[in-house]
């Protein structure tokens, strides 16, 4: 089996599909305009995807009250530092900077809306 979405169930679907796209190049397989404003957003490599929607038929985490290690997206980085600057400029809330034993440099912030995000530079790439 392989993956094929991770599903979000968020208070805002619209706003923070859009800047999923803008800040984090994901790309839109599929967008509904109406309720529940589902999205299906793939990485670069159109083999992984997330899907975020508001449906009140679920419960909508809290992630601002969530601690990282309890739930993050995890995402590639070529230059960790850069993609924080340039995150944190665009609303995300900074959190952690770890280099692990191995020289791998793990960023950990949190969107807008308070889900944890890590950008990581393994020094051997896991994937």
């Amino acid at each position: 089996m392989k993956f094929e979405h991770f599903a979000l169930n968020v208070s805002n679907a619209s706003a923070a599909s859009l800047w999923y796209e803008e800040h984090l190049g994901l790309k839109v397989v599929k967008k509904m305009a109406d309720p529940p404003y589902m999205t299906f957003l793939a990485d670069d490599s159109g083999t992984v995807m997330i899907e975020i929607y508001s449906n009140p038929k679920g419960e909508t985490l809290d992630f601002e009250k969530l601690h990282p290690l309890t739930v993050h997206l995890a995402l590639v980085s070529d230059d960790p530092n850069s993609d924080r600057d340039r995150l944190v400029q665009a609303g995300a809330q900074m959190i952690s900077d770890d280099i692990l034993p191995d020289g791998s440099h793990l960023i950990m912030v949190k969107d807008p809306w308070g889900l944890a995000l890590q950008l990581c530079k393994r020094a051997t790439p896991m994937i």
